[in-house]
């Protein structure tokens, strides 16, 4: 039996849109009580990222509950959009409500990586009712330059390995100093999360146009903050969870947010930089209690 079921939407401007949910229908009523899970990846990535973190929690054997991860537009199996100045955050925001209104969903945990933690910033401002709670994975409302140009640069780097083995043993070359506490299977997970086959080529699965925006940030100059939305966030139960080697979010912006309100709780990923695997064992005890602690 196949631990999820593909599902795609309609997006406002009538682009397909994707998600997987956890469980699949026949495992449904399991599931039914707890609020479900929506998890929203980072800025390239889509919803094979979640696959493990989506089957640990939704097959829980004492809170099992719905889990939703998403495609964004140009990303997996969703459309890629013909205008790439469509794949910005706010756009991205509205195609994440509208594929919870088609599913029903009228309050949910929010799981945000990188990316999918600034859209939970905007989405606390256009449907604040929509977020019983969320986990921040790696991101908050200030972004540290030199990560955000690490980032872009990688991104600009376009590679067609041979082989899964090979994207695999490349992404551990590329970013192994910053996630020592990963093993060979975890890489080879991210290699699978992050490739697909088209035209008989192993490539990144997601339209390269998505970088034109990367390539036109100017780092000469301050990159602009969402403390504002931010502070709409925190009205709800936040986790904060921080890479310990991570180049994105700082400490001190965390302590800037672990001090604005006590619903938001930090928490440390060891041996991981950005963003942290959020089923890894050295973190998803933590991910679990707090979903659990919003369990309704």
């Amino acid at each position: 039996m196949d631990a999820f079921e593909s599902r795609f939407f309609t997006a406002e401007d009538g682009l397909r849109l994707h998600a997987c949910i956890y469980p699949t229908s026949e495992r449904l009523d399991a599931a039914k009580d707890g609020l479900p899970v929506i998890c929203l990846p980072g800025l390239s990535r889509n919803v094979r990222d979640f696959h493990q973190f989506a089957l640990l929690v939704a097959q829980d054997p004492t809170a099992p509950r719905r889990v939703i991860a998403l495609d964004y537009r140009g990303r997996g199996l969703s459309d890629y959009d013909p205008n790439p100045e469509n794949y910005n955050i706010g756009i991205e925001c509205r195609d994440v409500i509208t594929v919870c209104t088609a599913l029903g969903i009228s309050r949910a945990i929010f799981v945000g990586t990188s990316r999918g933690g600034l859209i939970l910033h905007i989405m606390a401002a256009l449907t604040p009712d929509l977020i019983a709670g969320a986990v921040l994975n790696d991101l908050g409302p200030e972004i540290e330059a030199e990560g955000l140009r690490e980032i872009r640069d990688y991104l600009s780097r376009r590679s067609s390995p041979a082989n899964i083995e090979e994207a695999a043993e490349g992404l551990a070359r590329i970013h192994g100093s910053a996630f020592p506490a990963l093993s060979r299977a975890d890489w080879l997970e991210m290699a699978e999360a992050l490739y697909a086959e088209k035209d008989g080529r192993l490539v990144t699965d997601y339209d390269p146009k998505l970088t034109d925006q990367l390539q036109a940030i100017d780092f000469s100059k301050p990159l602009a903050t969402l403390w504002p939305q931010f502070e709409l966030l925190a009205k709800v139960p936040l986790l904060v969870v921080r890479g310990d080697r991570s180049r994105l979010l700082s400490r001190a912006t965390l302590a800037r947010m672990a001090a604005h309100s006590s619903r938001v709780k930090t928490v440390n990923a060891p041996g991981q930089g950005h963003a942290p695997l959020l089923h890894h064992p050295g973190i998803f005890s933590s991910v679990r209690d707090f979903l659990v602690r919003l369990s309704g």
